[in-house]
């Protein structure tokens, strides 16, 4: 029988928005630590709490990031690219999660 979902559940999954999967991420990973895209408005506390609760895992601390979008011009057309927020979240020792299985 499964938990009831609530709606801070439906909230987590709002708040991460997809992991990180580069060179430096996965470089980043063998010191325990995970980075995600999250929402612009998320906190550092709630970003904790996304994901102990999303992935089951013990979270030491958040650090986040927001890259400024840059201005571009593709076919003779400007536009703008969006800000991004990236949290760097460090996981307890011995605590690991696989980003590319999804949850």
């Amino acid at each position: 029988m499964s938990p009831r979902k609530t709606f801070a559940d439906e909230r987590h999954y709002d708040l991460i928005v997809s992991p990180v999967i580069t060179e430096k991420a996965t470089a980043a990973s063998e010191h325990n630590k995970v980075i995600f895209k999250v929402r612009k408005d998320a906190t550092k506390p709630e970003i904790k709490a996304a994901v102990e609760r999303l992935f089951d895992v013990k979270v030491e601390a958040v650090n986040t990031l927001v890259r400024k979008g840059k201005k571009k011009v593709f076919k003779g057309v400007r536009g703008v690219q969006s800000d991004v927020k990236k949290a760097v979240v460090t996981l307890a020792e011995g605590q690991s999660i696989d980003v590319t299985t999804g949850l």
